[in-house]
């Protein structure tokens, strides 16, 4: 009786392209997780603000809208120098003024104040609320912080 015993060795052939696809697949999931988180996000904030507004009045409803539009109206800082600006670019003098309404700690910090400050007042907590919903919606529709030449952050 023969045993058999292999000659050889073979090993698999590495391919690149398979094991890059699984990646790109992967860091597309995060993403899309990560956009649905934000949405989830938005529309919390979005229907805490209304109820704020309900419960509060009219002040509380005013300020929460205004306050999900102001962080936009930081284009009008760098609005003489839009005509300039290559298609998506923000002017650059714009962009500290623009990240800084547009990052998500701000208004979570003053959340936090806001709950351990001794003066309550509705409306600032609903303004709050408009504001984290604005940030939530950029984020969710894929519009994120700018660098300093004024570009969308990859």
């Amino acid at each position: 009786m023969s045993t058999l015993t292999p000659t050889a060795t073979t090993t698999p052939a590495t391919d690149t392209t398979d094991t890059a696809v699984p990646a790109t697949t992967a860091k597309r999931a995060l993403a899309v997780t990560r956009r649905t988180a934000w949405f989830a996000n938005a529309l919390f904030w979005t229907a805490f603000a209304v109820l704020e507004a309900v419960n509060h009045g009219w002040l509380a409803g005013l300020l929460a809208g205004f306050f999900f539009i102001a962080p936009d109206l930081t284009f009008l800082v760098g609005l003489r120098d839009a005509p300039h600006m290559a298609k998506g670019q923000l002017p650059p003098r714009a962009v500290p003024y623009y990240n800084t309404a547009h990052r998500a700690l701000l208004p979570v910090a003053l959340m936090a104040l806001y709950t351990f400050a001794p003066v309550v007042w509705a409306p600032a907590f609903a303004a709050l609320c408009g504001w984290l919903a604005h940030i939530s919606y950029d984020r969710a529709f894929g519009y994120g912080l700018r660098t300093k030449d004024g570009f969308q952050r990859v």
